[in-house]
């Protein structure tokens, strides 16, 4: 068979997979390729949950873990019932939730892994402040997860690591002569400025977008979340690389995002009421 037959049968059949794998995601329907079984990545999210659990030093009492679960509570609740009372199929079904606080106050960080796991530390608490501004936060991580973000970038390396490996087969081994001569993964750098971190900085856009829209229906108040990420502005000063090199977008540019967002999303997506 010819490169170019087998080049054809190959693009064709990545095609038919690539359309049988398409999801979108809730409440955006923006169109997602998932080729990565969730089921998969939340089994292997859980099992470094724990050892994330068994290594760092967790607060497993008191006052501010408390208000993370009943925000975490709050959200369970508001998120399955919109998509209940919407007739949408409810995406967070199969999470076990779970909720950490890691004594940690030189990291200003919060994440949710695939599933509904979720950690907070306590650096962080030292820029929110307030509930709603925490409420804010956390609606943001949980959104990665509603919006299967993890899965989504699986399926997306998985992609262009096969496609990549295609292309430096027929060229001959060119891909590779490239990176043995630079001394450096060319390709694999070139792909993560020009592919790889834009399409980051699209789910940290609409996670932000969702995180407001989740945060509004558990009846906080949205209006602290551009205040909050005033006061990340302040913290990150003259710490955020150029904007094509990150895989977030800049402190003022989610400033100016969530104001345009913030009177459609308290119109559109009022408290529900428990």
């Amino acid at each position: 068979m010819n490169r170019r037959k087998f080049l054809n049968i190959v693009g064709c059949c990545g095609c038919s997979y690539i359309i049988n794998s398409c999801a979108s995601v809730p409440i955006t329907e923006r169109k997602q390729l998932n080729i990565i079984p969730e089921a998969k990545l939340n089994a292997q999210a859980a099992q470094i949950y724990e050892k994330v659990k068994k290594k760092e030093k967790l607060i497993t009492d008191g006052r501010n873990l408390k208000e993370i679960k009943e925000i975490g509570k709050k959200m369970e609740y508001a998120i399955g019932e919109y998509f209940y009372l919407n007739n949408i199929k409810d995406p967070t079904v199969n999470f076990q939730w779970e909720y950490i606080l890691i004594d940690n106050k030189k990291v200003k960080n919060a994440w949710c892994m695939p599933g509904g796991k979720i950690a907070v530390y306590t650096g962080m608490l030292e820029v929110t402040k307030n509930t709603n501004a925490l409420a804010a936060v956390m609606g943001h991580e949980i959104a990665h997860a509603v919006a299967k973000h993890s899965v989504e970038r699986a399926s997306r390396s998985a992609l262009l690591q096969t496609g990549t490996q295609l292309i430096d087969i027929f060229s001959g081994g060119k891909l590779s002569q490239v990176n043995r001569a630079t001394g450096m993964d060319t390709v694999g750098l070139l792909k993560q400025i020009g592919i790889m971190n834009p399409f980051t900085r699209k789910q940290e856009t609409e996670a932000d977008y969702l995180g407001l829209i989740f945060s509004s229906l558990s009846g906080y108040d949205i209006r602290e979340t551009t205040k909050f990420w005033e006061r990340m502005k302040e913290v990150n000063k003259g710490k955020e690389p150029p904007v094509f090199m990150n895989t977030h977008p800049s402190s003022q540019k989610r400033i100016e995002n969530l104001d345009g967002w913030m009177n459609e999303v308290i119109l559109d997506y009022p408290p529900i009421k428990t």
